[in-house]
């Protein structure tokens, strides 16, 4: 390996153009893109300036300039791809989820760990500078006794029944999409869920359109979450303590400010968010500092916590009826 760590971008869709085009913006080196068509690989080399386009996905995975792959395809391919990528010898970014259920996830992290490669999803928010200085602010004991979390991903997406979120056979749907935000941030916060309970409403393609979800923990804690892709709702997220609470703004998920309030409703800390880009750049430094020290896991989103989630998930859509085609 050479002293830069070299990306490799898998599927060049919209989330690709937004994670790559951050990784330019922030100095990272973009060594080649796959895409099934030579065409749409040219097109989205000559965007980001990358030396290399290959017509396939496996022809990425056996690219030797390439140390990293971003896995950017719909989350029902993510299994595949991920194997494809470790095989050859790759760590691999996964955009969130990881997988469609937690059986795909456990295999992805098992594989990686046999080979010694690093495996990490991309969920991007967790290592976002506000949710850097909460983490700070939580350990500080600042809000006493963590009790609360309530949070919402909701947002009015299209209707057309073959868009991605309305598809089952992509893996369409509000909660695996949107909902994993919150739910994941609940898991960062209180770990797994001693009991769940869930209830959804559905789109005529059989996705879910919106997700609510109650969650309590061994230590009496409890999470509130609510996913929706037919309404934009407020967008944030409260974390209440037995001395004070922390108010996220909208859009909690993504770069944006908080305020730390004491239990008489006063503010006593003000964060300001400032990113260069749209902050998914943050996900690609940890994956870069995690293969330089030699780690296949993230202390930050380690790779049990990652089959976890997909296992609460799992969970959620067993209660609500959610099964996608071939499961």
């Amino acid at each position: 390996m050479t002293d830069a760590i070299r990306w490799g971008i898998l599927a060049t869709g919209g989330i690709a153009h937004e994670f790559t085009n951050d990784l330019v913006l922030n100095g990272f080196q973009v060594q080649a893109v796959g895409s099934r068509s030579q065409a749409s690989a040219e097109a989205f080399a000559a965007e980001f300036g990358i030396p290399t386009a290959h017509a396939s996905y496996e022809a990425l995975a056996a690219d030797p300039d390439v140390d990293i792959i971003y896995i950017s395809t719909p989350h029902p391919f993510h299994a595949a791809n991920a194997k494809l990528a470790l095989n050859a010898g790759k760590h691999v970014l996964i955009e969130k989820p990881i997988t469609l259920n937690g059986a795909e996830a456990r295999e992805i992290v098992d594989l990686g760990a046999s080979l010694g490669l690093l495996v990490l999803e991309g969920m991007w928010t967790r290592f976002l500078p506000h949710m850097v200085r909460i983490r700070e602010i939580l350990a500080e004991g600042t809000l006493g006794d963590v009790r609360t979390l309530i949070a919402d991903h909701t947002q009015d997406l299209p209707d057309d029944p073959a868009h991605r979120l309305n598809a089952m056979h992509l893996g369409g749907g509000a909660l695996l999409d949107l909902g994993i935000y919150p739910l994941t941030f609940a898991s960062e916060l209180f770990g797994r869920p001693e009991t769940i309970q869930a209830s959804a409403t559905f789109k005529a393609t059989g996705a879910d359109a919106q997700v609510a979800t109650t969650f309590r923990y061994a230590g009496g804690q409890i999470a509130q979450t609510l996913s929706a892709s037919n309404a934009t709702g407020p967008n944030t997220a409260t974390i209440l303590g037995t001395l004070g609470r922390i108010d996220i703004d909208r859009v909690w998920y993504s770069p944006t400010d908080f305020r730390v309030l004491n239990s008489a409703n006063e503010v006593i800390e003000t964060f300001t968010a400032e990113i260069n880009g749209r902050g998914m750049h943050y996900q690609a430094a940890e994956a870069e500092l995690l293969i330089r020290a030699g780690k296949i896991s993230s202390d930050i989103l380690p790779v049990e916590e990652l089959v976890a989630i997909m296992e609460t998930l799992d969970e959620v859509r067993a209660q609500i009826g959610l099964r996608y085609p071939g499961e």
